[in-house]
């Protein structure tokens, strides 16, 4: 690592080795907190210790059920572990000077009152929940979003945020306040997923089973993550049961799944197995009038294993496959398949007031189009990814701090897509640190200053400031974020045409690294406990992006070019919480407009650059979702609209003759041609659809369910416009009414 990214971390890790000495007088508490029935780590439970004065100190656990209390001074103290829904927890701790003690803590399910949150933290769910660009989401959110499944995924859900933008129900991609796809990080317990959506659009790589929680930023994310411009999605996955063994089985006409979790080593060591497979174009083709070739499906696996009260170990594993036509009429079919293993260490030293994470990961993406004997094109994506992050505990506030080195390699056959990009094996590094302390100001104020430092192989060091404030006052929260961020990888895809979702990765096309600014401000409040509502306004400013050049003539071959851009817009929400009904309005406004630069722009339209909608601008979005339950039966309704997208409109059309010989102009009839106007100057019909879903679980024998689910999708069968040929203008529907059921058996 070079010497100037090495100097922030050594002055980091000089001031980590003075602090037992700062509070050589001072004791700390640590743990971890659980759940007493399966093990399970729990986030957001409220930790205080209360002196015989009175005093209280206290701190909330993170993802990992861990919480620290740093700067206790001596003496006999009252600890009380509180989370909703579970019986309070309470010890009575003697500390001596400089002592550290670590507690497992193991919370019984029961009523309890939610006590006063001592410590402030950005995470928080709820669709309403927006902390600058930051929405937490869990898997009971994702069950109220009706879908083809009876389990739901989590696909389903992002599609409801608003500023989340999919051009379709089938190519699997997801476009985020103005990014393109290839823009977006996903992670899936620290491993980059590079796609991480299925073919089908109601489906992604993780199933909401074995989800814990996910975190989507949908920008200025914090310097903990770096590598690409637009937004980032951080999934974590629950640890097996280890108390004891579970299944589910579940079937449904799009999907069918099974989960099976246990110990390995009763309360030490535990595992967790899901597996699914699509059954679309075998059970719903039967009496979908409409032709579904999709086939895809996953596997997932986890171990984890508790070694010490201070350390915890972890492996990962994912596969994806996916292959389907986009278009259903066309000949080309588009296939994937991710590849992802992981290890993560996690250590609380007991000198130190400090949690550490190592994660050892290797990611893989292949990607073909055309015949599978013969396909016209393929790309090859994959990375070796080690990181170590920090983070230091100082009262209320606290420093995140890390290191990481990427190996991403690539390859690819385009069959002439991007002929002025060389597409042989690439190799590249990227080798960096970062810092972002978490500082409580006082009067409710939290600043997070940040900076990612990196090398990017060759091309030189690159240093990305962010900053990210969170200010609390009773029920009022304001936030904001901003940064610079750069990403070296680029995704290259031909939006001229709507159907076409093949994805070409390249290191810095034309020898550019795309960078991109973010600007977040928001405002929430709960004027009653039952009731959200945000703003959120974004600005995105994306320089050096790579997209395909634009001619007035559709052609099968192009080349790269130069673009730039911005996104603009606000997102309002409303979240209603009552004990028998629950639901959300979400509306988003945005504006995206790229700039192009080519040589020849000027030859069709005399100027030298052009301004123009990308084919994912939607300017208006809206979604409402209500859930009630009536006679112990759920029952959900969400409603989305979307204003139209743009579309590339005909000007006129000509035949072409090639003149290689003498040829009789006025009996060879050519070739017809259609010739474009301006790119993406057409905006399509409005997009929107309701979604209806029952469900009703029953207990049978010892601890065991069984759950009956039936709904609609597109309830009132709106022919929602996919893609237009515009050679044929035969038109590409999005799917339509279409009745789902399913069961699933828990035990």
């Amino acid at each position: 690592m070079p010497p100037r990214l090495l100097r922030p971390m050594w002055v980091l890790m000089l001031l980590l080795a003075g602090a037992p000495v700062a509070q050589a007088q001072t004791a700390s508490v640590r743990g971890f907190v659980t759940d007493a029935a399966d093990g399970q780590p729990l986030l957001g439970v409220n930790v205080a210790l209360e002196d015989p004065a009175g005093a209280l100190r206290g701190a909330v656990t993170d993802g990992d059920g861990f919480f620290l209390l740093p700067g206790v001074p001596p003496g006999r103290h009252l600890l009380r572990a509180s989370y909703i829904g579970y019986q309070t927890a309470t010890d009575t701790l003697t500390l001596g000077p400089g002592a550290t003690v670590t507690l497992r803590l193991a919370l019984t399910p029961g009523e309890a009152a939610l006590d006063e949150v001592l410590v402030e933290a950005e995470r928080a769910g709820g669709a309403a929940a927006v902390t600058a660009g930051l929405q937490t989401i869990d898997p009971k959110d994702i069950a109220l979003i009706p879908a083809p499944d009876v389990s739901g995924d989590l696909a389903t859900y992002l599609v409801t945020l608003p500023g989340v933008v999919a051009v379709g129900d089938r190519g699997g991609q997801l476009f985020i306040r103005g990014g393109e796809p290839a823009h977006n990080l996903a992670l899936l317990d620290g491993m980059v997923v590079y796609q991480p959506f299925h073919v089908l659009g109601f489906y992604s790589a993780f199933p909401a089973d074995v989800l814990r929680s996910a975190d989507v930023y949908a920008g200025g994310f914090g310097s903990r993550f770096s590598g690409r411009l637009s937004s980032v999605l951080d999934v974590h996955t629950r640890t097996g049961n280890k108390k004891t063994f579970r299944r589910s089985f579940s079937l449904a006409p799009f999907v069918s799944a099974s989960v099976l979790e246990g110990p390995l080593l009763r309360d030490r060591i535990s595992f967790l197995a899901s597996a699914r497979e699509s059954t679309i174009d075998r059970l719903a083709s039967a009496y979908v009038d409409a032709p579904l070739p999709y086939r895809f499906g996953d596997l997932f696996g986890k171990v984890h294993a508790v070694i010490t009260p201070n350390h915890q170990v972890s492996l990962s594993a994912l596969h994806t496959h996916d292959r389907g036509a986009v278009d259903p009429e066309a000949a080309d079919e588009i296939r994937w398949t991710n590849t992802a293993y992981g290890v993560r260490y996690l250590m609380a030293p007991q000198s130190l007031p400090i949690l550490a994470e190592i994660l050892v990961s290797a990611s893989r993406l292949d990607t073909e189009l055309g015949p599978r004997d013969a396909p016209v094109r393929t790309s090859e994506v994959g990375t070796v990814n080690v990181e170590v992050n920090v983070t230091n505990f100082a009262g209320r506030s606290r420093v995140d701090w890390g290191f990481f080195l990427r190996g991403p390699s690539l390859e690819a056959e385009l069959g002439g897509l991007f002929q002025n990009l060389d597409a042989r094996r690439a190799r590249s590094s990227n080798v960096g640190a970062y810092a972002e302390p978490d500082l409580y100001v006082g009067r409710g104020l939290r600043v997070r200053p940040g900076v990612v430092v990196q090398l990017y192989g060759t091309r030189g060091v690159f240093a990305e400031p962010r900053l990210r404030l969170v200010w609390e006052r009773g029920m009022h929260q304001v936030s904001a974020a901003a940064g610079l961020y750069r990403q070296e990888l680029a995704g290259l895809n031909d939006r001229r045409d709507a159907t076409n979702v093949f994805t070409a990765w390249a290191v810095a096309p034309l020898g550019r690294i795309s960078n991109a600014a973010h600007l977040l401000l928001g405002y929430r409040v709960t004027p009653k406990p039952w009731l959200d509502l945000s703003a959120e306004g974004f600005y995105k400013r994306l320089d050096d992006l790579f997209i395909s050049e634009w001619t007035a003539f559709p052609r099968f071959t192009t080349t790269v070019q130069e673009a730039s851009g911005r996104a603009a817009g606000v997102d309002l929400r409303l979240e209603v919480r009552r004990p028998r009904v629950y639901g959300f309005v979400t509306y988003g406004l945005a504006s995206v407009r790229y700039e192009a630069m080519q040589e020849a722009l000027a030859i069709w339209f005399g100027t030298a650059t052009l301004d123009f909608r990308p084919p994912h601008d939607r300017r208006h979005q809206v979604n409402a979702l209500v859930s009630t339950t009536v006679r112990k039966i759920d029952l959900s309704a969400r409603w989305q609209y979307g204003s139209g997208l743009p579309y590339n409109q005909v000007r006129a059309f000509d035949g072409f003759v090639l003149m290689d010989g003498p040829v009789d102009v006025r009996a060879e009839p050519g070739t017809p041609r259609v010739i474009y106007d301006r790119p993406f100057g057409g905006t399509l019909p409005a997009y929107h659809r309701l979604d209806l879903s029952a469900a009703c679980t029953f207990t049978y024998g010892d601890d065991s369910y069984i759950t009956l689910q039936a709904g609609l999708i597109n309830t009132y069968d709106r022919a929602n416009l996919f893609a237009l040929d515009l050679f044929t203008l035969r038109r590409t529907d999005q799917l339509p009414v279409i009745p789902t059921a399913g069961i699933k058996f828990e035990f």
